[in-house]
């Protein structure tokens, strides 16, 4: 009898973690990688948060801990922390009862969670994702059960900015109940953010088609180094009366990636509603994963619950953020020197981790066979992969690649 699984076919590798192994494999001494999302020191070497080493030793010398399970919607000190952390101290949502928090497993896990609970509980089947958007956004939602997957203008390639009008116009044209996923901050892989005016001519439209917006904020901190500018935008719409969902990810903004510590904020209109919601995320989070992992939860509780921890940390997400804008004059200031044709004012404008740089999936080819500079075809650029001592290596191949390598 032939393997059941005979029929199964090969499925297309994911392109980022593809990127990584061929970047891993490659034996030149000056290869690049500014491929994948995660911070780098100006040595190119992961940074454990000084204030995270301090509370995992305390974690670690404190017996009274234990390995026990969390409940199945969490560490509330974590959740009900880190959803004071999104709308602010003084959040009305918050003060009115009509917030509630669910620990999840990072940010992707909060928006699978966010997604079966609007598929199967609030039955909305469509669901609207910038173009171009981080990779897993429409997988997670079509694996939750949604159907109708469609896409909102966001990148103008010309300006290399944001598409307003386009943008605008989609979400105008879509029907009530569409849930539209929108970046709080430091939009993956773009970089290109909405103004606060842009915001709030999104919000109006959102309104008046009777949309969901689901907020994704994996940057919060981590992008401008400031929590409050970050999280502006949610903080607007919650202000505006809006029944909304937030997904948090800290993995960027404590360095805690392999811990999944994330978080999903509802925000519903009547508070008398809230205990029925969470009874229903219950079900479909026991019927998933069961309970969340403590450990991560428990270091980013610690730490927001305390004043001093907080303060700590608040210099941490300064400096990566610091680094990180550093490295984007750098860039710009390399390319400019050099006269590399193009503009590139963008690469400042754009903020958080990840720049868009325009570079074409077959100038990306060229820069990785001659240079060993590593990025997605999109040309989608992680900034944290540049340092001073490679810097100028990247700019001279990137000025290479647009002077003599393919035009399209």
């Amino acid at each position: 009898m032939a393997s059941r699984y005979a029929e199964v076919a090969q499925a297309a590798p994911i392109e980022v973690f593809a990127v990584v192994k061929a970047f891993t494999e490659d034996t030149h001494e000056k290869k690049v990688n500014l491929s994948i999302g995660a911070y780098r020191t100006d040595e190119c070497k992961p940074w454990v948060l000084p204030v995270v080493r301090e509370t995992e030793s305390a974690m670690a010398a404190d017996t009274t801990l234990n390995h026990e399970y969390l409940p199945i919607l969490g560490l509330e000190s974590f959740s009900t922390a880190a959803m004071k952390m999104v709308l602010g101290e003084d959040s009305a949502a918050i003060k009115d009862g009509r917030a509630t928090a669910i620990q999840t497993l990072s940010g992707t896990g909060g928006l699978r969670v966010a997604a079966d609970t609007l598929f199967r509980v609030l039955k909305y089947n469509t669901f609207y994702y910038s173009d171009p958007t981080w990779g897993n956004h429409r997988m997670i939602f079509l694996h939750a059960g949604f159907t109708e997957a469609k896409q909102y203008r966001y990148w103008d390639g010309e300006s290399r900015g944001l598409d307003l009008v386009g943008m605008l116009e989609d979400l105008g044209n879509a029907p009530a109940n569409s849930v539209i996923l929108l970046h709080a901050c430091a939009h993956n892989p773009t970089g290109v953010d909405p103004t606060h005016d842009q915001w709030k001519q999104i919000a109006e439209v959102i309104e008046a088609k009777q949309l969901l917006p689901l907020f994704d904020t994996a940057y919060q901190g981590f992008a401008s180094g400031d929590l409050d500018r970050d999280a502006w935008p949610v903080r607007y719409f919650a202000d505006r009366g809006f029944e909304l969902m937030i997904t948090q990810s800290f993995a960027k903004n404590f360095g805690l990636y392999n811990e999944r510590v994330g978080n999903l904020v509802i925000i519903i209109k009547d508070p008398s509603l809230v205990v029925a919601v969470r009874s229903q995320v219950t079900l479909l989070v026991r019927g998933s994963y069961s309970n969340p992992p403590n450990h991560g939860a428990r270091i980013v509780s610690t730490v927001l619950n305390n004043p001093k921890l907080f303060e700590d940390w608040r210099e941490c997400i300064r400096i990566m953020s610091s680094r990180i804008t550093a490295m984007r004059e750098g860039l710009r200031e390399r390319l400019e020197k050099l006269g590399t044709p193009g503009v590139w004012d963008h690469i400042t404008s754009q903020i958080g981790m990840f720049s868009y740089s325009g570079l074409s999936a077959a100038q990306v080819k060229y820069l990785v066979d001659k240079f060993h500079v590593y990025l997605l075809s999109s040309g989608r650029i992680n900034i944290c992969g540049l340092t001073t001592k490679n810097i100028d290596y990247v700019a001279e191949a990137i000025y290479d690649t647009v002077c003599n390598g393919p035009k399209e």
